[in-house]
């Protein structure tokens, strides 16, 4: 469908405040689900990246790989078991984890940003001690939490005109390797960074009042309301963790955090730059 002039005009004019506020401004971008699994949406969220890139934004994207993670090891005959949402990870399970995170999603998502213009650089988390991490516990094997962010590193990037996309393979002083959930790599690397923005990518609205009603979107959250979230009985599985670490970053300094539907087509555009936004944002609570 072609779009009338005077309709693409009042959307850049629309746009034309929001990217003057955010230029120069880090936005963290946590993708996962199916951007990863599908090669168009893939393309089209690379075409978003490089926009933010292309108006002055400076575009961080970090991503997980689950549901590739689980395919590869039924392939390698390896049971995948969880506890408290988090991966039992054993020396087995981490190479196929390191396989894909570093080897598959990566290497794909930096091309499709790099086959539209050269400056996606892909970077795992264990590269030069990015993401420094420790173990969790010790039911859960190499799973690890990030105790420290080499943000300089992904500002270096960035000021050599390149995108950093990240994969969350950590690694502790020695140079153990540890599988880090991507949501709190996500939170750590915002802060680390004093990003403006931290933008996950869900498969879902945003967070829902009734979990039975895709429409009954909650639009916004300070941090103290989003931990309050976090015990009410809809709120579960993946919606956890993700409101656990929007309400982190806000209280490390992030500006704002947002849960946008990954499903949408340029869902990120459309909560950057235009009035009336998508999904849930978490905010301090004078703004």
């Amino acid at each position: 469908m072609t779009m009338a002039p005077n309709v693409t005009a009042r959307l850049l004019i629309e746009a034309l405040p929001y990217i003057r506020r955010f230029t120069g401004k880090v936005v963290v971008v946590k993708v996962g689900g199916l951007p990863m699994t599908d090669p168009a949406r893939m393309r089209s969220l690379a075409k978003d990246i490089l926009l933010l890139h292309s108006v002055g934004i400076r575009p961080v994207l970090v991503h997980g790989g689950g549901p590739q993670i689980d395919v590869e090891m039924a392939r390698a005959g390896i049971a995948v078991e969880r506890i408290d949402g988090l991966r039992v990870t054993d020396e087995a399970a981490l190479d196929i984890v390191r396989m894909v995170l570093v080897g598959k999603t990566n290497r794909q998502l930096v091309s499709a940003i790099n086959a539209l213009e050269p400056v996606a650089v892909g970077v795992a988390g264990e590269d030069a001690r990015l993401l420094e991490a420790e173990a969790i516990d010790p039911r859960l094997g190499f799973v690890g939490k990030v105790v420290a962010v080499r943000g300089a590193l992904l500002h270096d990037f960035l000021d050599d005109g390149l995108i950093p996309v990240v994969s969350t393979i950590g690694a502790d002083a020695s140079g153990q390797p540890y599988n880090i959930n991507a949501d709190d790599a996500a939170r750590a690397i915002a802060i680390a960074m004093g990003a403006e923005k931290l933008i996950y990518l869900t498969g879902t609205p945003g967070l829902l009042a009734d979990p039975d009603d895709s429409t009954s979107v909650i639009s916004l959250l300070s941090a103290t309301e989003a931990r309050a979230q976090i015990n009410q009985s809809g709120v579960t599985g993946g919606m956890i963790p993700k409101l656990t670490a929007c309400a982190e970053a806000i209280e490390g300094g992030v500006n704002a955090a947002h849960m946008l539907d990954g499903r949408v087509e340029h869902s990120i555009l459309v909560e950057l730059f235009t009035d009336e936004g998508i999904g849930t944002k978490i905010c301090d609570e004078q703004q």
